[in-house]
């Protein structure tokens, strides 16, 4: 290391667990001041999380009409939106001040985390999302050609139905839990489909759970292996839910996820319902830290 090398602080988090070494690992950069977009994606690749987030500070008055500006990488990409991330980076910017709330601008927009402090009981913290648009109900058929899932393991009962509020993921269901399982994803093919359906990747759920207070069981397979805990896609499973009449508005639901790679993530959901439109989607949890260091390069 020559005397010019940067050193960056960040700290690393298991979200929406309230345990450590469980949930979604996160990264999280609190002054990210003149990194370029290669250094940050070069950066995400050398910490090889799920997603890492970058802090740009600004001026008390910026900050307070829009919030504190966060960029989310993964290991490939930067993304607008994800959940672990926007609720992993509020906590590290709320710290110990006690705040009920943080406003963090994203390339989404201002997404709002709110806090919860009860008693004997871990900080919870919960994000609005962005209003729900309901796009594409796929053909079973088609889905289980493009995507390798056998038809037999789709849900007949419930529609495949691409969802976004911020991100467009395609909800996918499952029969059940042994379908689970045995989810492989032909991503090759169904990314081809998924661009041109208006889709990102595919959140597959079922409602048989291995958690009797959990609503949902999901898994998320994509280009980097396999998500612990997907917030943005358990923001438009809220929104499916409660529009085919697997949640009732308001109802908060358990969704849990991450269970076969032995990383189990608890992801709470609700979303409300007015003149007949799904609307005010929130997704919490819990963020435990479980490490602290320095990146130089």
């Amino acid at each position: 290391m020559t005397s010019s090398s940067r050193r960056l602080p960040f700290v690393q988090l298991d979200v929406f667990t309230s345990r450590p070494l469980e949930g979604n690992p996160l990264a999280v950069y609190a002054d990210a001041s003149g990194l370029t977009d290669e250094q940050m994606q070069a950066m995400a690749r050398e910490m090889n999380l799920s997603e890492t987030t970058y802090i740009f500070p600004r001026d008390a008055a910026t900050e307070r009409d829009h919030g504190i500006r966060v960029r989310i990488f993964t290991v490939q990409e930067e993304l607008p939106f994800a959940g672990p991330p926007t609720l992993g980076t509020a906590f590290v910017l709320r710290g110990d001040s006690g705040a009920p709330e943080v406003r963090l601008d994203l390339k989404v927009g201002t997404i709002t985390v709110r806090f919860e402090d009860t008693a004997g009981k871990p900080v919870f913290g919960e994000m609005t999302q962005a209003e729900p648009s309901f796009g594409q109900i796929h053909d079973p058929k088609k889905i289980a050609e493009v995507s390798g899932v056998p038809v037999e393991d789709i849900d007949p009962e419930l529609p495949i139905q691409t969802v976004s509020t911020g991100v467009p993921f395609t909800i996918l269901p499952l029969k059940g839990l042994n379908a689970m399982r045995r989810l492989q994803i032909n991503h090759a093919r169904a990314s081809e489909y998924l661009v041109a359906s208006g889709g990102k990747f595919f959140f597959s759920v079922t409602r048989e759970t291995v958690d009797p207070a959990a609503r949902l069981h999901a898994r998320m397979l994509f280009y980097n292996g396999e998500d612990p805990a997907t917030g943005s896609a358990s923001g438009c499973a809220a929104a499916w839910m409660v529009e085919h009449g697997v949640a009732q508005p308001d109802e908060r639901v358990l969704i849990e996820q991450g269970i076969e790679m032995k990383r189990p993530s608890q992801i709470f959901v609700r979303a409300s319902q007015h003149n007949g439109r799904v609307v005010n989607v929130r997704v919490g949890g819990n963020v435990v830290e479980v490490l602290r260091g320095e990146l130089c390069f």
